[in-house]
């Protein structure tokens, strides 16, 4: 369990918060390049409770406050004019640096526009997402991730609302031992589609990953310090000589990386609206083949509403909830996609967990791991010193690669040998990707 002090400090991430000023200092999802209109590339967005408008530049994207320093108008519906965002109300025209570059209806040798200047924040985009950075000072640079480096054609992006706290999510998705329950099928997954988590066959098995990790429910949990965070093993016993390696990561300071199968992986960011919403935005690559993005967008698209992405199944009618199909063909009841079944798990305990309650054992050793993290991170930020995972120039980001993520099989005498080995092969193998390098990992974990 956790202090209410410690709670608080861990989930409030408004401006002026002690975690709001820490997760500001990182490049955060702002919001796809899919949503932004071609007609009028314009939408408003909100990032850790600040109210803000988006827009597409002559080249790259703007992010500005949401309201005209003028009288409070909503710029979200403003035009694009002139490489800025004008006001509809009185035709002041911002530009991307959040100045007031016209006033039109002041005297033509007013100097004005010279005092006005609104929130702004730099923009980049990335394999279908546009990172915005909220910090003071310049931005890090990006590092070397797998998600970023991959070339466009493999790579598909896509994001979904959470009516929950953001670290509800993290939490979520470094918590390997849930698996084994959450997203079980009463006999065999049914799935044979294309892009669908947990039913893909384990390479080795014969077992789709449903039906492996529901067999072998009580995994062991190892966790290791890396540069980006943490690194994360669930072994699991399948036979007296062979085990079950999956290998999760934390990237700090809100997102998790997920292998997906033999040759897919993906990064989720889980990024605060305001403390009781949030948006998880994923990058998903693939190590051997070109992706299928249309049939992606699709699958995704059938289960949420637009604009918003709000789930079809979410808290208004019980996550669609099915008590014959919870008897007969899944753990949850609640359908196929395994994306509601982790947003049930989340949202199901209230806007913002109350962690002075809960009761953790060994299997929640990534989630105390984290915390501890988390918490140092913000004393070490108020102080001005170092934080995990946030390169200082372009040659440190350059050895933030990876992070390793893998499904494996293996002897029980040289696992961890081998899951590295099995990564270096995946990626020796794939036409963009970088050979995993041993001195990133630990094998001794």
């Amino acid at each position: 369990m956790l202090r209410r002090e410690d709670n608080e400090k861990l989930t409030r991430t408004g401006p002026g918060t002690p975690l709001g000023g820490l997760m500001r200092a990182y490049w955060q999802p702002a919001a796809l390049v899919s949503e932004m209109s071609e007609e009028k590339p314009v939408k408003a967005v909100r990032l850790f409770g600040e109210d803000l408008v988006l827009f597409r530049k002559p080249k790259g994207w703007g992010l500005i406050s949401r309201f005209c320093a003028h009288r409070g108008v909503d710029l979200s519906y403003g035009r694009l004019e002139d490489g800025g965002l004008r006001c509809l109300y009185h035709g002041w025209l911002y530009g991307a640096d959040g100045r007031c570059l016209e006033q039109p209806a002041e005297p033509e040798h007013s100097r004005f526009t010279e005092k006005i200047r609104i929130a702004s924040y730099p923009c980049v985009e990335k394999n279908g997402i546009i990172f915005a950075y909220l910090g003071a000072g310049d931005p890090p640079p990006f590092p070397d991730y797998d998600c970023f480096a991959a070339p466009d054609e493999y790579t598909f992006a896509f994001k979904g609302l959470w009516e929950c706290n953001w670290l509800q999510g993290v939490e979520g998705g470094i918590d390997p031992s849930h698996v084994s329950f959450l997203h079980r099928f009463i006999d065999e997954d049914p799935r044979e589609t294309y892009g669908q988590q947990f039913s893909e066959e384990v390479e080795g098995t014969g077992q789709k990953l449903s039906k492996l990790v529901g067999d072998n429910f009580r995994p062991d949990i190892e966790v290791e310090s890396a540069d980006h965070g943490l690194r994360v093993f669930a072994v699991r016993q399948l036979t007296e000589a062979v085990k079950h390696v999956r290998v999760t990561n934390l990237l700090f300071p809100n997102a998790f990386v997920v292998p997906f199968g033999t040759t897919k992986v993906f990064t989720q960011w889980h990024v605060p609206i305001d403390d009781h919403n949030h948006y998880w935005y994923m990058i998903w690559y693939d190590f051997a083949e070109t992706t299928d993005k249309e049939t992606l967008l699709q699958q995704r698209l059938a289960e949420v509403s637009l604009p918003d992405y709000r789930p079809l199944r979410n808290r208004s009618n019980n996550w669609g909830f099915d008590p014959v199909e919870q008897k007969n063909v899944t753990y949850t009841g609640m359908g196929l996609d395994i994306n509601v079944h982790d947003q049930w798990a989340v949202e199901s305990m209230g806007p913002i967990q109350d962690r002075t309650v809960e009761r953790l054992g060994v299997s929640d050793r990534a989630v105390t791991a984290n915390r501890r993290m988390l918490l140092k991170a913000i004393d070490a930020f108020a102080a001005g010193g170092r934080i995990p995972a946030h390169p200082l120039d372009e040659t440190e980001a350059a050895t933030y690669t990876g992070p390793l993520a893998v499904d494996t099989i293996a002897a029980n005498e040289n696992w961890q040998e081998h899951w590295v080995a099995r990564e270096d092969e995946r990626r020796q193998a794939s036409p963009w990707a970088r050979t995993a390098v041993p001195s990133e990992v630990n094998t001794d974990a």
